[in-house]
């Protein structure tokens, strides 16, 4: 077996998501928030101010406990350079999730919290022998942050609030065919799987309010690299003859996940409507290149391309070439009565993947969202959270003399993708 078809297998991993802010950054912190178009730097709505912006947790009125759920169904289309048939993903729903729990002294300054939430998390299944099917077939993605928080009224105005952002469970499992066939004539297929190591970060806010009709704020979430080491490697249905030229069981990859850089702007016009801005800045450029190490030797004697032999391990890299990417939102909330809440938004999503550097497991574009929400309270206690996101992406078209002028053409393919992707959300909370 060629050594570089199952190197290749390693370029996509940990790069995909099914509900992204660009890349495969996930922004579904909270269901009321998710209803505005993703604000919530400038306002101080409720719990998943820790995510949001964790300084203003102290300015939420009333401490409580909140969980929500969203269903993401892709709607991800390919059409080849050369020919016209269409290929589509197979339509599988990720559900990433979030909880919050906020506590602290009525009448005091302070405020204490925990969430948790699903920040990264995809599955995408490409369909049977799609042109692609070398390069990726199928990608699933998990993980889980663990965020314990506190923030700190310094008086009626100004407050201020920092988490510990914990990554708690990372998992991935990756599977693509190789281009041999065994003397049944299966294809050769290739899955790598393996789990993260725990990492730390923290996230980091101001909220200030000049007066009752206006509030700001501004965030920083920190870079957490993702490592997995000792992943497994499994191959299937390779034949006898090609089974002895590779020996790797294992793999090593790190993943470094950007910094964000957020500002937020809310207006209260009147007691019954609230808006919010907000502009969030990804260091997306610091994703360069995503390199891999395999245990074991290549008895074939070398391979060809990026990858080679150093030191007794494989190595292999794949270029990204990430450039930093602004997302725009904005969002509008209506208390209809004391209980029912209605919401909107929208934003529009730069994309970090530059011209000829587009992947299938990550086939990123420019997008516009909109969405709705609504919330019911019963008994100024307990209530209900509902939200639809809407995202549409732009065609995205890269040419095989784009791939092989950016260096791509060895882990890429040439063609037109089109992304959809629908995501309804159910949360409840609880105010005491």
């Amino acid at each position: 077996m060629n050594l570089k078809y199952l190197l290749l297998a390693g370029s996509a991993l940990l790069t995909s998501t099914a509900a992204s802010a660009g890349g495969f950054q996930v922004n579904l912190g909270g269901q009321r928030n998710v209803g505005m178009g993703g604000v919530g730097v400038g306002l101080s709505l409720d719990q998943a101010a820790m995510f949001y912006n964790p300084g203003a947790l102290a300015m939420v009125r009333e401490r409580g406990v909140q969980v929500g759920i969203n269903g993401a169904i892709a709607r991800i289309s390919y059409r080849p350079e050369v020919g016209t048939e269409q290929r589509n993903l197979q339509h599988d729903v990720v559900t990433p999730f979030n909880f919050y729990a906020g506590f602290g002294p009525k009448e005091g300054k302070w405020r204490a919290g925990v969430a948790v939430y699903t920040p990264f998390g995809s599955k995408l299944r490409y369909a049977d022998n799609w042109e692609g099917r070398y390069t990726l077939t199928q990608i699933n993605l998990q993980s889980v942050f663990v965020q314990p928080t506190v923030s700190y009224a310094i008086n009626d105005k100004l407050s201020i609030g920092a988490g510990l952002v914990v990554l708690a469970y990372g998992t991935v499992n990756l599977q693509r065919d190789v281009p041999l066939q065994n003397q049944a004539g299966n294809t050769a297929h290739v899955t790598l799987d393996g789990k993260a190591e725990h990492k730390l970060g923290y996230n980091a806010g101001i909220h200030y309010r000049p007066s009752e009709k206006l509030s700001e704020g501004v965030s920083y979430r920190s870079r957490v690299d993702a490592q997995v080491k000792g992943g497994d490697v499994q191959l299937s249905n390779v034949p006898t003859s090609a089974g002895g030229s590779f020996t790797a069981t294992n793999f090593n990859v790190t993943l470094p996940l950007p910094a964000t850089i957020s500002l937020g702007i809310g207006v209260m016009p009147n007691e019954k409507l609230t808006l919010g801005v907000d502009a969030n800045y990804v260091q997306w450029s610091k994703y360069r290149t995503l390199d891999f190490a395999f245990s074991g030797n290549n008895s074939a004697g070398g391979t060809s391309g990026t990858s080679g032999l150093v030191g007794g391990r494989t190595t292999s890299s794949s270029l990204r070439e990430y450039q930093d990417a602004l997302t725009l939102r904005v969002g509008g909330q209506y208390q209809v009565t004391s209980g029912l809440s209605l919401r909107a938004g929208a934003a529009y999503d730069f994309t970090p993947v530059k011209d000829g550097f587009v992947t299938p497991e990550t086939p990123d574009a420019d997008r516009v969202s909109l969405s709705a929400g609504a919330s019911y309270t019963f008994a100024e206690k307990f209530g209900v959270d509902l939200s639809f996101l809407f995202e549409d992406f732009e065609k995205r078209t890269q040419t095989q003399a784009e791939l092989v002028n950016k260096g791509t053409a060895v882990d890429r393919i040439a063609g037109t993708y089109k992304t959809y992707i629908f995501i309804p959300g159910v949360g409840l909370h609880y105010n005491f």
